[in-house]
């Protein structure tokens, strides 16, 4: 099945557009499609876009404070009062943030040294004596910087020494080292400031928590009057205003159980958006939400086209099919067993199977289980007939459910009959789906013909009866009379009869087609016993050798066999499935994957 869509619409300011899809690749689960590209020649759009943003970047900071809102009547003419204050305040707060964490800096680059007033410096200075502040490791210390400047460790941290000179005449001394510049203040007099200035954030913070008690609702009510201006000016951006790359229009497709996702997610986003119901002219993405059986089968329709948004999946009603004729095309038991023991070993003894591995493995030993059922019909085992073998049981079993070739031939004629019908009925189903039942009348019409011949000729009725006929003449009358329904009678009777050919003609070679199910098994079947004679008539009359030589012939021989009739019973079934019975329940497909936009 098909999962339910919602179409996504987005209109976004350019300068946050890459910003935007790296938000949106985080969330995953939307499916873009760019519509157009432009710049809207209405400035006051441009605002109301950059506005309904900064409106949702300060609701989602107000309600991440943790307060609970009180309530009172919302008022959009407030909001506008309230983003600005809300604005202000964030620059205090950020500009307070800045100075705190240069003081901060400058606490550590003053700590090493102690806390002295930066005056007496000053004073020393004025008296003709320099005082200069060094920082070097102990193997870059020289005990003559002492004698020759007056050189004092001050401090030592680590493998480095913090020390100063004190000079008479000459501002600094020239040593290779690093030269500290510290703040003109003292140690006390920063960490005050810190503290003062903690106290003003604190403030700050307070008012913020108040806009978020008093003021949410308003900002609220200002932000829904903004969209409100977008929405009606979007009609007029979409008809003629996108020029010069200025705003951007997505369209964006998402499933429907994932909208709540979506919807929480844009509402903390600076972007319009809309979510609606898809239109039938819209190219909506697929994806498949079937059952862990027909899952297996989604590879096979990939192959082919996946199905348009508005019609019938298919792979639910194909994948049983698919199952019974493969295994009818390989028919060997033993064949079978090789597939559901090699890939059981195979994901028994690989511990890092990828996601996209462990479902072909299984889809292989479903297709293995088959081929051992179709298998007994037959009785072929690697080349040999098991109901050669005089055992009551294999004899029972011979006599309950194997199949000679002419019952072989009739039984895969059968299913081809009761498939291409059952994709008529499909066909009738997705024509009420897409357009409405009378578009489905005529294909109905054609059932009642087919399928009445059908009993009738297996003997549940009289061939030309009454009862025969009665379904005759309703299905030709539905078929001739109501096949288009928008066209006059005389049309629908021309195209009537062109059906009628296309009936006769086509539907016999479409049944003819799954003849080969029963040549590909009766073929593989003879191969393999030529290479069973082969290895026993070709190993030489030696007790070490002839066995030897049996088993590389049959292994060998046995191995081609099984890639051939393996490819043959994945090639052939596709083909009955993607022509025959696709073509007979109306499939056109052309949709695209919903490939979420994700890193």
């Amino acid at each position: 099945m098909i999962a339910k869509m919602k179409k996504l619409t987005f209109l976004i300011y350019y300068k946050e557009y890459e910003q935007f899809l790296e938000n949106l690749r985080e969330l995953g689960v939307v499916h873009i499609f760019t519509k157009s590209q432009g710049m809207a020649e209405n400035m006051e759009l441009q605002d109301s876009i950059r506005l309904a943003g900064k409106y949702a970047a300060a609701i989602k900071f107000l309600n991440g404070m943790g307060v609970v809102a009180e309530n009172h009547d919302a008022d959009a003419s407030k909001g506008e009062e309230t983003l600005n204050l809300l604005t202000d305040l964030q620059n205090r707060q950020q500009q307070l943030l800045h100075r705190k964490q240069a003081v901060e800096k400058e606490i550590a680059t003053l700590e090493p040294w102690g806390d002295f007033e930066y005056s007496n410096i000053q004073r020393l200075k004025d008296a003709g004596y320099y005082v200069n502040f060094y920082i070097c490791s102990e193997k870059q210390f020289k005990d003559e910087w002492v004698d020759l400047y007056n050189a004092t460790i001050v401090n030592r941290i680590g493998s480095k020494i913090y020390f100063v000179t004190i000079t008479s005449g000459c501002l600094a001394p020239e040593l290779e080292i690093e030269y500290a510049k510290l703040p003109e203040t003292s140690l006390n007099a920063l960490r005050a400031s810190v503290e003062q200035i903690s106290q003003e954030c604190d403030n700050v913070m307070d008012s913020i928590k108040k806009l978020a008690a008093l003021s949410v609702g308003n900002l609220e009510a200002a932000q829904r009057k903004v969209y409100s201006e977008i929405e009606f000016s979007k009609v007029v951006l979409t008809g003629d205003s996108l020029a010069d790359n200025k705003l951007v229009l997505l369209e964006g497709w998402v499933p429907a159980v994932k909208c709540d996702d979506v919807k929480s997610f844009m509402d903390n986003q600076g972007a319009y958006y809309e979510i609606s119901d898809p239109q039938p002219d819209d190219n909506v993405p697929i994806m498949f939400n079937n059952d862990k059986f027909s899952r297996l089968f989604e590879p096979i329709i990939r192959l082919y086209m996946l199905p348009k948004y508005n019609e019938l999946d298919l792979t639910p009603f194909f994948a049983p099919f698919f199952m019974i004729f493969f295994g009818l095309c390989l028919g060997d038991i033993g064949y079978g067993a090789f597939m559901v023991i090699a890939t059981s070993i195979y994901r028994m003894v690989s511990k890092n199977l990828s996601s996209g591995i462990k479902p072909i493995l299984t889809l292989v030993r479903i297709l293995g289980a088959s081929t051992m059922v179709c298998g007994l019909l037959t009785g072929t085992c690697f080349g040999f007939n098991i109901y050669d073998i005089q055992v009551p049981f294999l004899q029972s079993m011979k006599e309950t459910i194997a199949l000679d070739n002419q019952q072989m031939f009739n039984l895969s004629l059968i299913l081809g009959g009761v498939q291409i019908i059952f994709g008529m009925i499909l066909k009738a189903v997705n024509q009420t789906i897409q357009l409405g039942f009378k578009y489905a009348i005529g294909t109905i019409g054609w059932i009642f013909v087919i399928l009445s011949t059908a009993i009738a000729f297996a003997g549940a009725m009289e061939m030309g009866g009454t009862v025969h006929l009665i379904f005759l003449a309703i299905g030709f009358l539905m078929a001739y009379l109501y096949n288009s329904p928008d066209k006059n009678v005389f049309v629908n009777i021309g195209l009537g009869l062109w059906d009628s050919y296309n009936m006769a003609t086509g539907l016999l070679g479409d049944i003819l087609s799954y003849v080969r199910l029963f040549a590909l098994g009766l073929s593989g079947g003879i191969l393999a016993s030529v290479f069973n004679s082969l290895a026993a008539g070709m190993s030489p009359d030696n007790i070490i050798a002839g066995p030897i030589v049996m088993v590389l012939i049959f292994v060998i021989g046995h191995s081609i066999n099984i890639f051939m009739n393996v490819l043959g019973a994945m090639v052939h079934p596709m083909r009955l499935t993607f022509v025959e019975f696709f073509k007979n329940s109306g499939y056109e497909g052309g949709g695209k994957e919903y490939a979420p936009f994700k890193k």
